[in-house]
């Protein structure tokens, strides 16, 4: 679960004011290894924003992707597969981050 920076504020001011993480981690309902983690964001960055986890590099470039599509436009999702040594299942996924729609009539 996300908390709101108005609550990271909050449980940081309450934690400011002396009062210790388990008695802060009570009152607000939080943990204390959030708390922890937060004090920790805060020294680190100066702020309480969320900090966005990075992306999982993909096994599937899409511009590799992209390109073979237009090269070999009648090729099915398993044949494609092959070439990028993965599963139909994740060449669908890609197609769908990517916005690439095919009907293939017959």
């Amino acid at each position: 679960m996300r908390y709101s920076e108005d609550i990271r504020k909050k449980v940081m001011n309450y934690l400011d004011k002396g009062h210790t993480i388990k008695e802060t981690s009570e009152k607000y309902e939080v943990g204390t290894t959030t708390i922890k983690e937060w004090k920790k964001l805060r020294a680190e960055t100066g702020s309480l924003q969320h900090r966005p986890h990075p992306r999982k590099c993909s096994k599937i470039s899409p511009d590799r992707l992209v390109v073979y599509i237009n090269d070999h436009p009648d090729s099915f999702l398993a044949e494609i597969a092959e070439v990028f040594n993965c599963t139909p299942q994740a060449i669908f996924y890609a197609f769908k981050r990517l916005g690439i729609t095919r009907k293939k009539n017959g």
